[in-house]
């Protein structure tokens, strides 16, 4: 994205029809599905979030990503069932709308830049598989309804849902919530391992800011190594696993950035990292 951002930038305060909207600044891109008060996550917003998060990955202004939605009610209640059996729906191919969200949910979770996603009342089906592509989640204390509860409608989490929830949470417990399709709170959430931090609903916005405001302020280029072994080399065997690391180590020695982290560590003052 440009410095001057795209047409489908927004305020805070959404005024607008966009299945998709946009707010960036001092490095954060927030990313809002527009469809209050259960944010289906349609074609439409498939496609929107698709490009900005392309778009996102190569811009360099674009230090990390949050991942929320309109309005103060749910998070998302996954896909829109009925585009399935609209005529757009049928024009795209079954094959086709999966093949897009297994792709989109793939870039989130490859992304060289970290990812934070909201989750509060109905974060169901994609409502959670999409946070679980992203690098951290934060719930809400209170009213939150997290699950894969697909077995209900006779299928399967269908977006990576039982590959992601079970390496995130371990077998027994993905097993618990998906096979009983379960609806866990936020403190739940946290309990398992599913969430990082929870935070009272009326503050969690706030607190996922926060955080990407923390990122942010982390040399970009180390970020990205961490990246690189934590989750990409993740299913690494350990020899493997190292040599990704002493990369990511040789690339963080020839950058700016870490000349400034140890003159400032010196000079004790707080670094001001550039992505150099």
């Amino acid at each position: 994205m440009s410095p001057k951002g795209t047409e489908i930038e927004k305020a805070r305060s959404i005024v607008s029809s966009d299945p998709l909207v946009i707010e960036r600044g001092d490095g954060v891109l927030t990313l809002i599905n527009n469809d209050a008060p259960i944010n289906r996550m349609s074609l439409e917003y498939m496609d929107a979030l698709e490009a900005a998060v392309v778009e996102a990955a190569n811009d360099s202004e674009v230090r990390v990503l949050v991942f929320t939605a309109a309005g103060d009610k749910n998070f998302s209640v996954g896909m829109d069932l009925k585009q399935l059996q609209s005529d757009a729906g049928r024009m795209r191919g079954f094959e086709a709308i999966l093949d897009q969200r297994l792709r989109v949910l793939g870039l989130i979770e490859r992304l060289a830049k970290p990812s934070i996603a909201t989750l509060y009342g109905y974060c169901l089906g994609g409502g959670l598989e999409l946070p679980l592509a992203c690098h951290f989640r934060l719930a809400a204390r209170e009213g939150a309804k997290i699950g894969l509860p697909e077995l209900d409608l006779g299928t399967v989490p269908a977006w990576g849902g039982t590959a992601r929830l079970t390496r995130c949470v371990g077998r027994d417990q993905a097993l618990d919530m998906i096979l009983r399709a379960k609806k866990i709170d936020g403190p739940g959430a946290l309990r398992i391992g599913l969430v990082q931090e929870v935070h009272p609903l009326d503050q969690l916005k706030k607190a996922a800011h926060a955080l990407a405001l923390e990122l942010a302020a982390m040399p970009p280029i180390a970020v990205a190594g961490v990246l690189s072994c934590v989750v990409g080399a993740a299913a690494l065997p350990l020899e493997e696993a190292l040599i990704v690391e002493r990369e990511a180590v040789k690339r963080c020695a020839k950058s700016k950035d870490q000349f400034e982290g140890m003159m400032a560590f010196m000079e004790k003052r707080r670094p001001v990292f550039t992505g150099e």
